[in-house]
Order: structure tokens, then C-alpha cells, then sequence
């Protein structure tokens, strides 16, 4: 497989930033997952405090596709009738290693908590 280099490139000292705003904001340190929930969360624009497990999950997946539609992984194609938001993955970009995913999420993140 042909290892293309991507920008994935974050600040560290912005992504502990980014850790403590998030900290400060609900008394904890959040991991990858949690700010991935939190993301979809907000993107699902709900007042909603309780989900299910299955729920929680698509707020994951909601997060992470939200996040990667900035750096053109996903494509916002619209919300479905319950008001949940749909991607399609964008097949034209170069595969993400775990690690290069993780890179790229936390450089996402780190914009995303900036334009807030």
C-alpha cells in the first residue's frame, strides 16, 4: 500500500488547550471519545440528555464524520426525519491510518473548539 503524507499535523500545546477548555467546562478531562460524543451532540442540536446505547454510538459517529468533513472525508448530505445529520465518506481521499486518523481528529477538534 503507498504511504501518502497528509497534513495531519497538530499543535500540542493547542490540543492541551483545547483538553482544558473542555475540562474546565465539565469538571473532567475528556478522552477522544468523549469530545466525539460531545461534537455529535451538539451537532445533532437536540436538548436531549438521554440516549441510548445505540444513541450514543451514532453521537460518536455523528462527531467523528462532522470533525473529518473539514479536512473533506465526509460530506454533509442532510438530516434524516428524526433530525439526525448523514454523511457519505468520501472514497477520493487517502486511506487514514488508526494513528493518522487520531492525528487528524485531534487537529479538527482543535478548530472546532477555536471557531466555537
Amino acid at each position: 500500500m503507498e504511504n501518502i503524507e497528509i497534513d495531519i499535523q497538530y499543535n500540542e500545546k493547542e490540543w492541551q488547550d483545547a483538553l482544558s477548555i473542555l475540562e474546565k467546562r465539565f469538571d473532567k478531562k475528556p478522552d477522544l471519545q468523549s469530545i466525539m460524543f460531545l461534537v455529535g451532540h451538539r451537532e445533532l442540536g437536540k436538548l436531549q440528555t438521554k440516549f441510548s446505547k445505540e444513541q450514543k454510538q451514532d453521537l460518536i459517529h455523528v462527531g467523528v464524520c462532522t470533525l473529518l468533513a473539514k479536512a473533506n472525508y465526509y460530506v454533509f448530505t442532510g438530516m434524516d426525519n428524526d433530525g439526525w445529520p448523514h454523511f457519505d465518506y468520501n472514497r477520493s481521499q487517502p486511506k487514514l491510518t488508526a494513528e493518522q486518523q487520531e492525528k487528524l481528529l485531534k487537529k479538527m477538534i482543535i478548530e472546532y473548539i477555536r471557531n466555537l
